[in-house]
């Protein structure tokens, strides 16, 4: 049986049609308890790190995939993002006051939503969401079908404790018996309750659904919160702000203090740091 933090992959043999299927436990909790999260915001920011898990199947080389969105509603900010080696973490910024819907549309508003793919060698890309759709799933399924042109369902549920998600695509190439055959999964995967896709290991759930295809499964990943945060990078982000902010801010403060938005690690650098940083050497 699989447990949960898991990602799979599988395939229905001899066809373009592949999918894959994500659980979250621990990983999940572990994020949700960097702030108060309200429920919906909760579930939201839930669905999206399963999203940013599936949709990484679909990465080639090592980096990450994220999912932004900035809204005009009570969500402000919202980031789910997920790297090759299924190491997860996301937040979401609101204002409490104004969580009163529950929907994509009360909680973000007319906010925008781009999917992010980030190397670590090679160039960013960076593709607008369309947001047409009342879901989070909805406006992915539409984007794949725009940008990637590859027919995709997703399906995506969030509670207070755990966090799963189903995705299929049919891949270009695909023939009039593939034709036949996503009609038929995705009947079936429409089928799908919330309970059993957060309860339910992948081989019960996918024998459940898919019983009558052959289907082949891989062997599970293990899907772990962990940030990428680090001193090294902190100071990369202060070299970036300039040699004059940076000085600025020490004769003000006496130091400078950042914490890491994600798992707010806190990193504190004084006036040797910083003279190491602009010139390469500390100066006493």
């Amino acid at each position: 049986m699989a447990s949960r933090d898991q990602f799979q992959r599988f395939l229905f043999e001899h066809s373009q049609v592949r999918g894959a299927w994500v659980q979250l436990g621990d990983s999940y909790r572990e994020i949700g308890q960097q702030a108060p999260y309200p429920e919906s915001v909760r579930q939201l920011l839930g669905e999206s790190l399963v999203a940013s898990v599936l949709m990484s199947s679909s990465l080639k080389f090592e980096g990450t995939l994220s999912l932004q969105a900035q809204g005009e509603g009570p969500v402000r900010t919202l980031m789910a993002e997920c790297s090759h080696d299924r190491h997860i973490r996301g937040l979401a910024r609101f204002e409490a006051d104004s969580v009163t819907g529950n929907t994509l549309d009360t909680l973000l508003g007319t906010g925008r939503m781009a999917i992010t793919i980030t190397p670590d060698a090679g160039q960013r890309y960076q593709g607008v969401v369309p947001r047409d759709q009342d879901t989070l799933a909805g406006c992915l399924e539409e984007y794949f079908e725009r940008s990637e042109q590859i027919a995709t369902s997703l399906f995506l549920f969030a509670d207070e404790e755990r966090a799963a998600g189903l995705m299929l695509q049919r891949l270009p190439g695909h023939t009039e018996e593939d034709d036949d055959l996503w009609d038929r999964v995705n009947h079936l995967a429409r089928t799908v309750e919330a309970e059993e896709l957060l309860g339910l290991d992948s081989t019960t759930l996918l024998h459940r659904l898919f019983h009558e295809e052959t289907v082949r499964v891989f062997d599970g990943e293990p899907v772990a919160f962990r940030c990428s945060c680090s001193r090294d990078r902190t100071l990369a982000a202060l070299e970036s702000l300039g040699r004059d902010e940076c000085y600025d801010i020490l004769e003000e403060q006496g130091a400078i203090e950042m914490d890491c938005q994600f798992c707010h690690a806190h990193y504190r650098f004084d006036r040797n740091d910083i003279d190491h940083l602009f010139t390469g050497h500390t100066l006493h």
